[in-house]
Parts: structure tokens; sequence; C-alpha cells
């Protein structure tokens, strides 16, 4: 099995049920008349647009992009690493569930701030990202490889084949669906938690201390502009890193 979805084609993004939205919020912006309240999508983008021709905006998408990708991609690796040690040894997975399980738990707040005493707040969204992210990518990647065709395996034991043949021609192909569905839960995981790390955290530079920097101020139509622009940021990141593994799974399926 490569792959978890139903079998209903996935649809995509409508654009005109975008617009409706957007002539919603419009009407509401104007209903109630206070920017500081609610500030209508002209003006957020027009404060976008503003954003965008500072370096400020540019040093802060850079610092928060780094971190949260960084965090994210070593919790991939680490994930994958916890999972192949679960699914060979017995007695490393029962070392590992009550881990993954209080990570699972702990709330995203407690994290940030038991995280805050161990290091500074320039590295804390990437902490907190990857362990966020962790719990996904390992409960996910385990479930794969227990799904493994086991009538694979027992041709590869007759037939003797060497383990890495075995990896690349039986594991991986049926395990890369499962990985591939929960790095697609984990992306925007990734986002949430980063970016909340960076509010609470408020990290010289970043998006996070941007947007708490606004909402103290009341700069609403600004607060919106940060977070129309980590909206886009976080789909632009998830589609690339989608766009990869579709590519590499094409790779792995030949």
């Amino acid at each position: 099995m490569t792959s978890i979805s139903n079998g209903r084609k996935k649809s995509g993004l409508a654009w005109w049920s975008v617009a409706v939205w957007l002539c919603i919020w419009q009407l509401a912006a104007m209903a109630i008349g206070r920017n500081v309240l609610l500030a209508s999508p002209v003006l957020v983008a027009r404060t976008l647009f503003a954003l965008a021709g500072t370096r400020t905006f540019y040093s802060a998408v850079l610092f928060s992009l780094t971190r949260i990708a960084l965090g994210f991609f070593i919790a991939c690796v680490l994930g994958l690493a916890l999972a192949i040690g679960s699914y060979r040894h017995r007695f490393f997975e029962q070392l590992t569930e009550p881990a993954i399980r209080v990570i699972k738990s702990i709330p995203v707040a407690s994290f940030i701030i038991l995280v805050l005493v161990w290091v500074s707040s320039k590295n804390l969204s990437v902490i907190i990202s990857l362990l966020i992210v962790l719990p996904v990518i390992y409960s996910n990647t385990l479930e794969g490889l227990r799904r493994t065709d086991e009538k694979l395996l027992e041709m590869a034991r007759v037939f003797r084949v060497r383990p890495l043949q075995k990896v690349r021609y039986i594991y991986v192909p049926q395990t890369f669906g499962y990985f591939k569905s929960g790095c697609s839960i984990a992306l925007g995981l990734a986002w949430k938690s980063g970016i909340a790390a960076e509010v609470i955290g408020m990290p010289l530079g970043s998006m996070g201390e941007q947007l708490y920097q606004s909402k103290v101020f009341l700069d609403t139509p600004q607060l919106m502009a940060w977070t129309v622009a980590l909206v886009a940021l976080s789909f632009a990141f998830e589609k690339l890193v989608m766009a990869l593994l579709d590519l590499a799974q094409g790779r792995v399926e030949r």
C-alpha cells in the first residue's frame, strides 16, 4: 500500500469561493466601520504591499522560514529513524512510545514556556516545530512499516534478497505514502506552532515579533497583513514540499 487516500479525488481551491469570502469580509468591515476592530481586505492589501517594500519584511520572513523549515526537516529525519528503530526492535518501541505520547499530550504553550528555560528565544521556533511534527511523522511512518505486505517480505526471504534491495524495492514503496501523508498534516502544524513560539518568545526580527508588536500598538491592518503573509508563506512552503515528495514518490514507484 503506497497511499492512505480513500479513493476520492482531492478537490482544489475554488477561487470563486475565495472571492465570496473576500466580499463577506469587505461587507463586515464596512458594517463595523472601525479599522481597529476589523480592517477591510483592501486596506490589508495596501498595508501588505507597503510592508513588502521594506527590508524588515524580508528579514522577518527569512528568519521565520529558515527556523520553521529546519525544525520540520529535522523532525522528518528523526521521526523516520525512530520509526525504523521501533519497527525493528520491540524494546526500542516500548522505550520510545511513552515519550511520543507525552509530546502529543502536552499543550503547545506549555512546551514553549518549558523550552524557553533551556534555549534562547532565537532558536525557539526550531525546537517547537520539531517537537510538534515529530509524533506525526513517527506514527505515520511506523504504521506504514507495519502494513508492509507480508507476502512480499516472505518472497524476499525465499529468494534471499539483499537487505538494501529489500529496503529499496519493498519497504520504501510500501511506506512512502504514509510518510507523505504525515508530512501533509505536519506542515501546517509546524507553521502554527512555530509562529506561536515566536509570538510568546518574541525573538528579534521574527514574524511572530511583528505580529505581537502590531497587536500591542492596535495596528489591526498591519496585524492582518502579517497574518496574510504568514498564510501565503505557509501555503507556498507546503506546495513546494509536497511537489518534491510527489516527484520522489514517482521515482520510488517506478
